[in-house]
């Protein structure tokens, strides 16, 4: 405003939206990338589809990453019907909607995330894409539960490199306690809600992690591939000094 490049109306029309913006239904907090290093995250369920565009578009039009999590897919046809955001892409598997528009820097370390079984792929492909848009490099190794531990002990100098680790297994959960009696680095472990009836919808998994006789390992809650990678990338960042 002092070099008259932005009029006192338009001043205060962004002072207004400052730190966040009143939609009626939502209150957007535009000042968490300030506080933590990455904007507000859209969570869909018990959002109307109108509702979740209208704060995409909003986030959107800030030009900063937009992430939304558990999204069905008619929400992101809804998104790209608007024609507002080409850029925008849907991962079935992972039910999540991107949209990358703002440099992030990536991260020298890669986060390896492991899960028990294939049936677990959904809740690490979340974890995946939310490290990978906040930027820190990531790689899946899939299938290498319990019931055959040679399938991980392939894969164990490559998970010695790491800075931190997380553990994605649903059935008892063991595979999270086994991993971090072999590793030196903190182990974030997310229960999963795969298995029989006897498994709880993922009560069973998430208890034994949590009475895990290994140190180091930190739990998150059922299927919260999110909150696993948000942690585990902060921690990477100031292992890196990012």
């Amino acid at each position: 405003m002092q070099s008259g490049g932005l009029s006192v109306a338009d001043a205060l029309d962004r002072l207004r939206h400052l730190p966040f913006e009143d939609l009626e239904f939502a209150c957007i907090d535009h000042h968490r990338h300030l506080r933590r290093g990455f904007p507000e995250v859209i969570f869909c369920p018990g959002k109307t589809t109108e509702q979740i565009v209208q704060i995409f578009r909003n986030m959107a039009g800030r030009g900063t990453n937009v992430l939304a999590t558990r999204a069905e897919p008619g929400v992101f046809d809804a998104i790209a019907a608007a024609g507002e955001f080409p850029a925008a892409q849907y991962n079935r598997l992972g039910r999540t909607i991107t949209l990358e528009q703002a440099p992030v820097a990536r991260s020298k370390s890669v986060l390896p995330i492991l899960t028990a079984g294939t049936a677990d792929l959904a809740v690490a492909t979340e974890a995946q894409v939310t490290a990978e848009i906040m930027g820190q490099r990531t790689e899946v190794i899939c299938d290498v539960g319990v019931a055959g531990l040679h399938r991980l002990l392939s894969k164990l100098d490559r998970l010695k490199q790491a800075n931190i680790l997380i553990v994605v297994a649903g059935m008892e959960g063991a595979l999270a306690s086994v991993v971090a009696g072999l590793v030196s680095c903190p182990v974030i472990a997310v229960p999963t809600s795969v298995g029989y009836g006897a498994s709880f919808s993922g009560l069973s998994a998430l208890l034994t992690m949590l009475n895990s006789c290994a140190s180091g390992v930190s739990v998150v809650n059922i299927d919260n591939g999110f909150s696993a990678a948000v942690t585990a990338t902060m921690i990477s960042r100031k292992i890196e000094g990012m």
